[in-house]
């Protein structure tokens, strides 16, 4: 009887192994599923030009995304991503508009020097919330949600509440532009993965980040600068937040006050729905992108059926509260 069953339990996984294959590839299969049910509802779910949308429309959150990962990964949470975005958008697009109202003095200037301060308002925002939290021990959610605030009046004085139009075609080519036929915000959402992948997983500097989330009193008794990777971790969602600011200015062509409103709660939503604790010290990379990519396909899918916006938001909603309550419940089974 016990030869029979051998080859039974060899072929078919056990519990503790099903458990391991759902808690390794289970985001995985979720987003397989979630393209499998809507491209049998609709019939353009799977055209080209839809995947195409489907990935302009991911690029940006990814990029948020990707910079709101090395933050919770050390058990914090930046609630400014969207509202810094405004920002670094319309300071970048006032140096690459050929408005004469809306412009400066003496532009438009090289798209790169637009994109270089662009960038460096984003990571100057970035940094300020770094001090706010690693240096005088506010908590993180505190203190990046007075950013948010700042970061959108400025973006309101800055502007003087006006939008900034009539952006250069070379500054434009990061939001609507391509490469060897790939569109340009994909590409850089994917070297902005494979540089932060990198980063996590094959440097000291990202072995720190987990040391520090996992257990922080642990990681300063071993010798690691806590504060300093506090710090860094706000500098790159603050910088990355820019490029992801610039990358939606250029492709809607025209710099609004208004933009990334609730754009954290996407971003925020992507790196919880990929695996990454609100605890700390656990996530992947890889399952930010598939995180970020389902919620881009889930609302292409209910936006090609029909279903109104306010309902996806509810469906947003579920979809945290019901990653979160999986990561506590894993968390109290460790």
């Amino acid at each position: 009887m016990s030869a029979n069953q051998n080859p039974s339990t060899s072929i078919w996984p056990g519990r503790e192994h099903r458990r391991l294959i759902i808690q390794e590839y289970g985001i995985f299969i979720a987003f397989l599923l979630l393209a499998l049910v809507l491209s049998i509802s609709n019939q353009y779910f799977l055209t080209a030009g839809n995947i195409s949308n489907v990935l302009l429309q991911t690029a940006i959150n990814g990029v948020l995304a990707v910079g709101m990962t090395f933050v919770i990964l050390t058990r914090g949470i930046d609630l400014s991503v969207g509202s810094v975005a405004a920002l670094t958008g319309i300071v970048a697009a006032s140096f690459a508009t050929t408005s004469a109202t809306a412009g400066l003095p003496g532009g438009p200037y090289p798209f790169y020097f637009a994109l270089a301060v662009g960038l460096l308002v984003g990571v100057a925002c970035g940094a300020v919330s770094g001090v706010i939290v690693s240096r005088f021990a506010v908590p993180a959610f505190v203190a990046t949600l007075g950013m948010l605030s700042a970061a959108r009046g400025l973006t309101l004085i800055y502007g003087g509440g006006r939008p900034v139009p009539a952006l250069t075609p070379e500054f434009r080519w990061i939001g609507t532009g391509s490469l060897f036929g790939i569109p340009a915000p994909v590409v850089l959402l994917a070297v902005v993965f494979a540089l932060s992948w990198w980063v996590l997983n094959r440097t000291r500097f990202g072995r720190y980040i987990y040391a520090v989330g996992g257990n922080p009193h642990a990681a300063k008794t071993s010798g690691i600068n806590v504060a300093r990777i506090r710090f860094s971790v706000y500098v790159i969602s603050g910088g990355l937040s820019g490029l992801a600011g610039m990358m939606l200015a250029a492709r809607t062509g025209s710099a609004l006050p208004q933009a990334g409103i609730a754009y954290e709660l996407d971003a925020i939503a992507a790196v919880v729905i990929g695996g990454t604790s609100l605890s700390g010290g656990v996530g992947r990379i890889t399952g930010t992108l598939i995180g970020a990519l389902i919620i881009g396909v889930m609302n292409n899918g209910l936006d090609l059926m029909g279903i109104q916006s306010y309902y996806q938001q509810v469906l947003k909603g579920a979809l945290i509260v019901g990653a979160v309550m999986l990561d506590q419940k894993r968390n109290q089974g460790e």
